[in-house]
């Protein structure tokens, strides 16, 4: 009788993805990012609303809903007597929010919550008045004597609620790689904007994780992004030797770039006069995690 040949099954070690492809692929995702930067500092010509006149209103002015003409910024005695608060919809360390009314139209009352804080809270103030444009939330008034900032109201809120936000029935049409990708552009031209901004070059230093990263920016109703909170917005100033650092405590963890870490080592202990400052790459270093959140896991998204 003839023998059947005896099959043995061989057994294959389990593949081992080299160091060093490992190290390519993360270099080609900081360089793809690195290119769309510096692709979108590329000047360009407008693309519906103005870059320094939002709803095509001139400087302290805005358009808001179904008005025809534009209207100065609301003074402090505009915002007592025609605003009305309906109630309150969060507050931070520097300032609560009020969800408002005016003139049958929903704002946003932000208010001073910390009278320590003053100076952040003008900051911003005062950061919001300069950069007005189609990147950052619409200013409608403010009222120095009272600490009081009224805005434009997006009702989707926060960056953070967008995967909340496509998982609606409502916008689950929206939920695409190309409209996630568009948005995620929305962001690097944010950042380049506050790079090469009419004041100079600023740094978004309120970002030391993802969800603070996200707690900053506005989706809007027509899904595009606009900065909202410019509390903490330092100024680099390479002429001058002015470089900056984001407060004046230790900075940990792999969200925040590698120059923001403590540089001396565990055995010597954080001293702020110690730190090293640094400029805008910071905000560079944070794209990819924040595009990665942006973009999700749709069908498409893996290979944008």
């Amino acid at each position: 009788m003839e023998k059947k040949p005896h099959l043995v099954r061989r057994e294959f070690p389990p593949r081992q993805v080299p160091a060093l492809s490992l190290a390519l692929l993360l270099a080609a995702v900081l360089l793809l990012n690195a290119l769309l930067y510096l692709y979108l500092s590329e000047p360009r010509g407008s693309t519906g609303r103005a870059e320094s006149q939002p709803g095509l209103c001139p400087f302290g002015h805005f358009k808001l809903g179904g008005m025809k003409n534009c209207s100065p910024w609301l003074s402090c005695e505009a915002m007592n007597r025609e605003v009305r608060k309906l109630k309150r919809v969060g507050e931070g360390a520097v300032k609560k929010v009020f969800l408002s009314e005016w003139k049958e139209n929903k704002v946003v009352v932000s208010q001073l919550t910390n009278p320590e804080l003053k100076e952040d809270f003008l900051h911003g103030l005062r950061m919001l008045k300069s950069l007005q444009s189609q990147h950052v939330v619409r200013l409608l008034g403010f009222c120095e004597e009272q600490f009081t900032i009224l805005t434009e109201y997006h009702p989707l809120g926060s960056l953070r609620g967008l995967n909340e936000t496509l998982h609606m029935p409502k916008y689950k049409a929206m939920n695409t790689w190309h409209r996630r990708l568009m948005l995620a552009i929305d962001y690097v031209s944010i950042i380049r904007y506050l790079h090469n901004s009419p004041l100079g070059t600023l740094v978004m230093c309120d970002s030391n994780d993802l969800d603070k990263v996200l707690s900053q920016y506005l989706l809007t109703s027509d899904f595009h992004i606009l900065v909202n909170d410019l509390d903490a917005l330092p100024l680099v100033n390479r002429s001058a030797g002015r470089l900056v650092k984001c407060g004046h405590r230790e900075l940990r963890g792999e969200f925040v770039a590698p120059e923001q870490h403590w540089p001396y080592g565990e055995e010597v202990p954080f001293e702020d006069d110690l730190m090293p400052p640094y400029d805008e790459k910071t905000d560079i270093w944070k794209i990819p995690d924040v595009s990665s959140f942006v973009l999700g896991h749709v069908e498409g998204s893996d290979i944008v």
